[in-house]
């Protein structure tokens, strides 16, 4: 399969790249970034790009899967507005040129708990971009919904703790479905869901997450 990539410099990003760079069942990994990678592979394109200026670049988004794990926090994007923007425009105009390049499977890390109803503003911005990408009409479409994430050396005060708080609950049994994920579990779900490729419209999450990874889903 030809694979691309938008985020591919956070955590979950990198974790993805290094796991498909590795993968013999992936042919070609194009991704799409705002500053040069820092590594170089003989499967392994990289496009410059400035998401705003999609002119520039819409001709190059082409393949067979398209894995978004594009995404910031409020703190770093300095807004609500801003942080839309990246988590929500950016994703939803780079899905579309996907779809109209006919790329045929989309790939989409979004959040636990998101739902386009929810009275909080992250939650309820990812579970808008779950639905308004499921109109796109990709024939096949996985959104994965982790809890937690451990990420290396995060330096997200507020994941921290939240990890920290859910991995006391776990102790006790409590909050099973919510257990921190490593975002090389979640990479490796991501795979897993299109191999081989398929139609329908699919949710991971929870328990679903580490049995996709492993390759039971």
């Amino acid at each position: 399969m030809h694979a691309l990539i938008i985020g591919a410099t956070g955590a979950t990003g990198k974790d993805l790249l290094d796991l498909l760079l590795e993968d013999e069942y992936f042919h070609q990994i194009d991704v799409f970034v705002r500053r040069d990678l820092p590594i170089q592979h003989e499967k392994l394109k990289d496009h410059v790009i400035d998401f705003d200026q999609s002119e520039q670049w819409k001709h190059s988004v082409k393949g067979d899967v398209l894995f978004s794990c594009l995404g910031t926090t409020l703190k770093a994007a300095g807004s609500k507005e801003a942080q839309w923007k990246i988590d929500y425009d950016y994703q939803y105009q780079f899905a579309k040129i996907a779809r109209e390049n006919h790329v045929s499977h989309y790939v989409l890390v979004s959040s636990g708990g998101s739902s386009p109803n929810s009275p909080l503003f992250y939650p309820r911005m990812k579970g808008q971009l779950e639905e308004s990408v499921k109109d796109l009409g990709f024939p096949g479409v996985t959104i994965i919904k982790p809890p937690v994430l451990v990420r290396k050396n995060s330096d997200r005060t507020m994941e921290v703790a939240g990890m920290k708080a859910v991995q006391f609950f776990n102790k006790f049994g409590l909050l099973r479905s919510q257990e921190p994920l490593p975002t090389e579990i979640l990479a490796q779900a991501m795979i897993q869901s299109v191999k081989p490729p398929r139609s329908g419209i699919f949710t991971l999450e929870g328990e679903d997450i580490r049995e996709c990874a492993r390759g039971n889903d």
